[in-house]
């Protein structure tokens, strides 16, 4: 893998497929606790027309994990997006982001919209209006950083986690604490706002992200929503042809 420096100094690991295509570029942002190596069945498919970036969040797989529990941010995560836009050459990109690669979509959109020409959205959320909905996340955020340090791994099962592997495990309890937690509704308020074509994609067994899916689509202006049969949370590796076509009928239209 090719890395960057972000804003902050972080390196981060990323690769880019069929990078002298002429179609506007993918940029996928995997989830807690993944690598960009959990899009392996839908790259070969999805960068058959233009480039494709995919990277290693901060913390994760062979990108940089700072001892600093500050520089694990929304706003650092946002950051790297941006970075890595650069990195592409190109003045915006299509985004795609599963679970909590889709809620550092969101927040880059509120950021950067002039950057983001669309969106997917895959087995995702866009955070919590309530506090009280809010602090049991973060409760689940906490204990998720207390396993790592006890054990020095999420200890997950989903394909897309187990089959990743991190050179600083122990930075996925600071991820947790520092990222995966959210601190307000700023995200979820935005969704009236988007104004880039955007798709929802949920595996049809993702029972804790089917009402979040929901939201997304009736919130967001023209959002469409695919349910990908026989899927769960990792819907794009339980059902990587589905998946694929999915994303390649939305993305089909977009232009630079």
């Amino acid at each position: 893998m090719d890395v960057v420096s972000s804003a902050d100094g972080t390196t981060i690991a990323y690769e880019i497929h069929n990078p002298n295509a002429s179609g506007i570029p993918l940029l996928m942002t995997h989830g807690y606790s993944a690598t960009s190596s959990m899009w392996a069945p839908n790259i070969d498919a999805l960068a058959a027309g233009r480039p494709v970036l995919v990277y290693d969040q901060r913390g994760h797989g062979q990108s940089g994990a700072p001892e600093d529990p500050s520089q694990y941010s929304e706003a650092a995560s946002v950051a790297d997006v941006d970075v890595l836009i650069d990195v592409l050459g190109v003045d915006k990109a299509i985004l795609l982001g599963m679970s909590l690669g889709g809620y550092i979509t969101l927040a880059y959109h509120l950021a950067h919209p002039q950057r983001v020409a669309a969106m997917i959205l895959q087995d995702t959320g866009p955070g919590y209006k309530s506090d009280n909905a809010r602090e049991a996340w973060n409760k689940v955020c906490e204990q998720l950083a207390a396993k790592v340090v006890a054990a020095g791994s999420t200890g997950g099962t989903s394909p897309e986690v187990t089959a990743a592997h991190h050179n600083n495990p122990s930075a996925l309890a600071l991820v947790a604490e520092g990222v995966l937690k959210q601190r307000d509704a700023r995200v979820i308020n935005s969704l009236p706002t988007i104004a880039v074509p955007t798709t929802v994609i949920v595996g049809a067994n993702d029972t804790n992200y089917l009402a979040g899916s929901d939201y997304m689509q009736s919130h967001i202006p023209g959002a469409e929503k695919i349910v990908i049969p026989d899927a769960g949370h990792a819907a794009n590796i339980d059902q990587p042809e589905a998946f694929n076509a999915a994303v390649l009928s939305s993305i089909g239209a977009i232009q630079p």
